[in-house]
């Protein structure tokens, strides 16, 4: 089968998880025998487009405008012809090459056009993987009113995304409730989990212990983005209140529109127990994720979504064990603390939050059988191979 992957973001260049997802996912349905071409902008691009095989799979970049780390407005914008940039790089290639299914990640909702032009083209399926609901989160979070005109603008979008699926993967039990609950859409519903390969990082003998003077400490770790989504501010009090502690430190990596906050947080002296780092390669990552010893991460309380975020893949494959906040009533806290993974507890709650933290702090045993567990967690349920062989079934179905 002649099967076509489209993402905003992509391997080698991207650092974020949805990009190596995304290549695990390309990689696992080569092995199987497919043909795969992955469809993915490419803001720094000097010709229209330029096409590349990595690890099997052919990768056809097109010239787009900046959508990552730049002001909300801009990015809106560029995102927005994000459908027609690749139509119109890649309209020849398109024609000549026709697949069978298209498979397309969410974010960003503005795949819909491109997806329902090369549906008709080549009369091929399509299956969505939905990851967030945006602009839900964004109106749950107060940043932008549901009656805005801005908002109907990304409502239409994400429609027309919507309507362009023939099956539409969601990650958790209950964000399928979510999405019944928001749109009137008669499109089949699946859980799709999150996915890794599962390949443990072997670690880079305490090179960042040792380059940021942590040796001997427990380091709380965060990689991904640092935006209004993860409700970072969650994380700095909760290392303010572990600031009595010499022992516990916390490493925070990645980009966002929360990054001034950290920083601010750190040097008032909020935070002195915290180190923010920028943005690194996906290798880099993976070396400082497996020299660290907790995994962190937060999401914002007024979430009406039930998000299961990538990066917790990551900490499972290295066999960290889990320290997270999530919003009230979403289903991470049944996944990942009935398989023993982790303590996870609602945001707002930081007499618990810090109980928790204080646990994995204090018990070197506790950390590494919470973190064993995270591994069979993963075999079992979040693994590629799980995902593409659900993924190719639903859509022949």
């Amino acid at each position: 089968m002649n099967i076509c992957l489209i993402i905003d973001d992509y391997l080698p260049d991207s650092i974020k998880v949805g990009a190596k997802m995304m290549h695990e996912l390309a990689v696992e349905l080569v092995s199987s025998g497919h043909q795969v071409t992955v469809i993915v902008p490419a803001p720094n691009l000097q010709l229209p487009y330029n096409i590349s095989i990595i690890d099997g799979v052919t990768v056809c970049r097109f010239r787009s405008g900046e959508i990552k780390n730049i002001g909300k407005v801009k990015r809106a914008i560029n995102e927005s012809l994000l459908s027609w940039q690749a139509w119109r790089a890649l309209r020849k290639h398109f024609i000549a090459k026709p697949h069978d299914l298209i498979v397309y990640y969410s974010p960003s909702i503005f795949w819909g056009a491109l997806v329902m032009r090369l549906k008709y083209l080549w009369s091929a399926k399509s299956y969505l993987i939905l990851r967030d609901f945006f602009p839900q989160w964004v109106i749950d979070s107060g940043m932008l009113s549901k009656w805005s005109p801005i908002t109907g603008y990304f409502k239409f979008f994400e429609w027309l995304s919507y309507k362009a699926a023939n099956v539409i993967g969601i990650q958790s039990p209950k964000n399928i409730d979510v999405f019944k609950r928001l749109h009137n859409s008669s499109r089949p519903l699946e859980v799709l989990y999150n996915w890794s390969s599962n390949i443990e990082h072997t670690g880079s003998s305490g090179h960042y212990r040792a380059s940021l003077g942590l040796t001997g400490k427990v380091v709380f770790f965060y990689g991904g983005n640092i935006g209004a989504a993860q409700d970072m501010m969650n994380i700095v009090r909760l290392a303010n209140r572990l600031g009595d502690d010499p022992r516990a430190h916390f490493v925070l990596v990645g980009s966002g529109d929360e990054v001034s906050l950290i920083q601010q947080a750190i040097n008032s002296g909020d935070a002195g127990n915290m180190t923010l780092l920028p943005s690194v390669s996906q290798l880099e990552y993976e070396r400082m994720l497996s020299e660290f010893d907790v995994g962190l991460f937060s999401l914002h309380a007024g979430h009406s979504a039930h998000n299961f975020p990538g990066k917790l893949l990551g900490y499972m494959a290295n066999q960290k064990p889990i320290l997270g906040s999530i919003n009230l009533g979403n289903d991470l806290e049944q996944i990942v603390c009935g398989a023993n993974a982790g303590f996870i507890s609602v945001n707002g709650d930081d007499e618990l939050l810090l109980a928790n933290a204080r646990q994995l702090l204090n018990s070197s045993e506790l950390r590494s059988c919470m973190g064993k567990s995270g591994k069979l967690l993963l075999n079992d349920t979040f693994s590629v191979n799980a995902a593409a062989s659900l993924l190719l079934k639903s859509i022949n179905r």
